[in-house]
């Protein structure tokens, strides 16, 4: 038999092959091969970002809620103890697999849907990626949207009558600069309001009235004395070069104005 003819029933016999064969077998036996994700079995939930899987802490990625005696702590703990406590979950990783806790780094599936993406949208923590943006950040910005159209939890909007009054007027991240403007022709208590970023840093100010139609600029360092400006104190840098968010909460902790860079 000549090499022509033999090549030319190889090449039917190929064309038979990929016809019949089960490509759904053949494409999960891949995925398996090239999958770096595990499965873990959740044994305790910490608080509404950590949680114990196969006896090791795992943080969850994309998103940081409420620390013990904040509001909305106990909300968020139980919304994963409802969740994915005694469930076994799979773990997708990013681009970091440890922290400096040595805690496990990972982002929590169960039946195939994001439970980090859970958290953010019902309101119980807001989304945070210091290592900076990763493959999953739109759905995370997606889902702080929706919890903005739910306005439930930490998404629920100020009734604070200066809440439509204070601005944002700049937002200097590279150089540790904010400034609020008062548009309104009377005067604002802003006494416990705060201003936070997508992790645990915070400024509250404290016995502070903004006048109409004036602005105030706060600065990180220690610095005093300066007219028309505050100092969050006891910081080396507050805003994440690789992308941040600022959020500006009343006294009752409701949102009043929140800007991502």
């Amino acid at each position: 038999m000549s090499k022509k003819r033999i090549d030319i029933y190889l090449l039917i016999f190929l064309f038979l092959f990929l016809f019949t064969v089960d490509y759904s077998f053949l494409d999960s036996l891949v995925v398996k091969f090239l999958e770096s994700d595990e499965e873990a079995f959740v044994s305790r939930i910490v608080d509404g970002d950590t949680i114990i899987g196969n006896n090791e802490s795992i943080r969850l990625l994309g998103i940081n809620t409420p620390e013990r005696k904040e509001k909305y702590y106990s909300e968020a703990k139980e919304f994963l103890e409802k969740e994915i406590l005694n469930k076994t979950v799979q773990l997708k990783f990013g681009k970091e697999r440890k922290d400096l806790y040595n805690r496990t780094l990972a982002y929590i599936f169960l039946n195939g849907e994001n439970v980090n993406l859970g958290v953010v949208e019902n309101g119980f923590g807001n989304y945070y990626f210091p290592a900076g943006k990763d493959v999953y950040y739109d759905n995370f910005q997606e889902a702080w949207n929706e919890c903005l159209k739910k306005n439930i939890n930490l998404c629920e909007k100020s009734k604070d009558i200066c809440s439509s009054c204070v601005e944002l007027k700049n937002f200097d991240y590279k150089n540790e600069i904010v400034v609020f403007g008062n548009k309104c022709d009377f005067s604002c208590d802003l006494t416990n309001w705060e201003i936070k970023d997508e992790g645990r840093k915070k400024f509250i100010f404290l016995k502070f009235v903004l006048n109409g139609n004036k602005e105030i600029t706060i600065k990180v360092g220690n610095e005093t004395g300066k007219e028309n400006v505050l100092f969050w104190k006891n910081e080396n840098y507050v805003w994440t070069r690789t992308g941040d968010t600022l959020f500006l909460r009343d006294e009752e902790g409701k949102l009043v104005l929140w800007k991502s860079y």
